[in-house]
């Protein structure tokens, strides 16, 4: 390899780690939304079998996640 092949390979790696980096926010999102979607069905599940109020149901669906202490780059 001469010196003029070094930013070529310079701008496919990093295209290449953006790319991953990208795919793998947009698989953590969807993960979170299905998460999110299927407690709103189980809530709403509970509420029609009568095990909890809907006033109950809807401070539950109200109420947002205390933020982890985990490293949470991505938003």
């Amino acid at each position: 390899m001469d010196g003029s092949m070094i930013p070529i390979v310079a701008i496919i790696s990093g295209c290449c780690f953006l790319a991953v980096v990208t795919i793998a926010d947009s698989a953590r999102k969807r993960a979170k939304h299905r998460e999110t979607e299927e407690s709103r069905r189980e809530i709403a599940a509970y509420v029609a079998e009568g095990s909890i109020s809907p006033e109950d149901a809807e401070r539950l669906l109200s109420a947002r996640p205390k933020a982890s202490p985990k490293h949470d780059r991505f938003g």
